[in-house]
């Protein structure tokens, strides 16, 4: 029943812009440096709207609503650049929205693939901090040890949880990263794009495991370039473009309308 439904995720009307420093010219152009210096109606313009020589507004959000419900999986789809990646800092508490409120129900977990471990810290290491910083306690980690390290497949292959980190290829990190994650249960789980660099083995532990988690209460969102990964994993998926949100429906609906759409592109 639609009323029984429990909401975990308001997104309403969300607008998120930042500033980031480039423009044309490097740091080190003097053609650019003497053209700000010379354009001083440039700088009475950008200085009016709070903007410094240099640094410009994107826009990377804009105007998205959605509702988000205990035990679904949600897959994120779009180009490169849609908002979806700012969407999910968003939605993780780590963007403030410049207009619009993101409500969540429990607390938000971010897991991507350059989520913080230390590089010169053993795997073994990097799990304990990991669990710690996911609020498990040491006894929790202890008692689920083995299984984050047969889940991660680091040791298929030798005894690698015994090396430091920067020892590790980008697909070994991140599966150690998304072992430490499913490793307990969220109320809210955010995956940008960990499942990406596994073998097929590993896609299937991940994707049974995001099917555990939503039985146990929590709320899945997964951004993923495999429209595959999405339709496998997720029973609904949203599809930003440009930074705004052009569908919301069933993931093979949303998806084969982003594939024409893609298609019509080329």
């Amino acid at each position: 029943m639609i009323e029984d439904r429990i909401p975990t995720v308001v997104v309403d009307d969300v607008h998120i812009k930042y500033r980031v420093n480039g423009g044309r010219g490097g740091r080190g152009s003097a053609t650019a440096a003497l053209s700000r210096m010379l354009s001083l109606k440039s700088r009475k313009a950008r200085k009016a709207g709070g903007l410094t020589p240099g640094v410009r507004e994107v826009h990377a959000v804009k105007g998205v609503s959605f509702t988000a419900y205990k035990g679904e999986a949600i897959g994120l789809i779009g180009s490169n650049g849609s908002g979806k990646s700012t969407l999910l800092k968003a939605i993780a508490g780590l963007l403030p929205a410049s207009e619009g409120r993101v409500y969540t129900q429990g607390q938000p977990s971010l897991l991507g693939v350059n989520a913080a471990l230390m590089s010169d810290l053993t795997g073994e290491r990097n799990v304990i901090l990991g669990g710690l910083a996911m609020g498990m306690s040491r006894e929790q980690i202890h008692e689920r040890y083995d299984s984050i390290v047969e889940f991660s497949g680091i040791n298929d292959k030798g005894d690698f949880i015994s090396l430091p980190m920067r020892t590790y290829s980008s697909g070994m990190g991140a599966r150690l990263r998304f072992a430490i994650a499913a490793a307990k249960s969220h109320d809210v789980l955010l995956i940008d794009e960990a499942l990406a660099t596994g073998d097929a083995k590993f896609r299937r532990r991940s994707q049974a495991r995001i099917t555990e988690l939503r039985k146990e209460a929590g709320t899945v969102f997964l951004v993923s370039h495999s429209n595959s990964t999405i339709t496998e994993t997720c029973e609904r998926a949203l599809w930003l473009e440009a930074g705004t949100l052009r569908m919301d429906g069933p993931a093979k609906e949303v998806v084969a309308a982003y594939e024409a759409f893609t298609k019509g592109k080329k």
